[in-house]
């Protein structure tokens, strides 16, 4: 009876995954436009909200800094990468990459799994640059040491999950025009209906709807409770029920379209 091949152990592949992250990775430091345009946004949105509007917001910039920072750093874990994750894939894809890996004896969705792994690895070191940065501006935690790595785990935990999403995109459309477009599309409420820039009280009804069920403004008040001591309230649960209700729904959608078309 003949060995069973590679793609059938229960091991390969995660090692697999985490092969092919590797050269995900290498090819970011030889490209790091992605990874330095994941720091720049959300570094530029700190600098320029605080000084600009931290006065009129929370009466000093001191406080508006320790008001925005955890959303910043959840724009930088998540939705400034969302751009990459869907757009490498796809780009990969047309250049008949992912149909090299199929000649190997691979797991078959290890290169969607590998592309996750590695933006994991981004939003952690986004996340630490945006701690350097805050901390140099003047941010300090205002909890403890414990809750702030939570803090940055539920966010970066979040960006990994919100990651299968722009997986799925990048394998369902064929053009990387038209995920780029999707993707931006997406960004926009994501990002602007939360309570990152001001309180969810403060902006008008119609967006203040759209804000409360933005898996994003859970993970924002999750963040700030656990960085600045603010009540927490369900954020904590909602975060972790979105993450696992996106892995749970994007994760088999991005291995069957990835199967589909392989």
């Amino acid at each position: 009876m003949n060995a069973p091949a590679p793609t059938r152990r229960p091991a390969a592949l995660p090692r697999h995954g985490l092969v092919l992250a590797g050269r995900s990775l290498t090819k970011s430091l030889r490209s790091p436009g992605s990874l330095v345009n994941g720091v720049v946004t959300p570094a530029m949105f700190l600098v320029l909200f605080v000084y600009l509007f931290g006065g009129a917001v929370s009466g000093s910039t001191d406080a508006y800094l320790q008001y925005l920072f955890p959303g910043v750093m959840v724009m930088g874990a998540s939705v400034a990468g969302m751009l990459s994750s869907g757009l490498t894939i796809n780009i990969d894809m047309k250049k008949g990459v992912y149909d090299r890996f199929r000649s190997l004896p691979i797991s078959r969705s290890a290169p969607l799994l590998g592309s996750v792994l590695a933006d994991l690895v981004r939003y952690v070191i986004t996340v630490l640059i945006l701690f350097a940065i805050g901390f140099l501006m003047g941010f300090r935690v205002e909890t403890d040491a414990g809750s702030a790595v939570a803090a940055a785990a539920l966010a970066i935990g979040f960006g990994s999950a919100l990651s299968w999403a722009m997986v799925f995109l990048g394998v369902l459309m064929r053009d990387e025009s038209a995920v780029m477009a999707v993707t931006f599309i997406a960004i926009l409420p994501l990002l602007l209906g939360t309570s990152m820039a001001a309180p969810v009280e403060t902006l008008p009804d119609w967006l203040r709807t759209w804000a409360g069920v933005n898996p994003v403004t859970h993970v924002m008040d999750a963040a700030r409770a656990l960085l600045t001591g603010t009540p927490a309230g369900a954020s904590v649960t909602w975060t972790l029920a979105w993450s696992a209700g996106l892995v749970a729904v994007f994760a088999p959608l991005s291995v069957w379209a990835f199967q589909r078309d392989h």
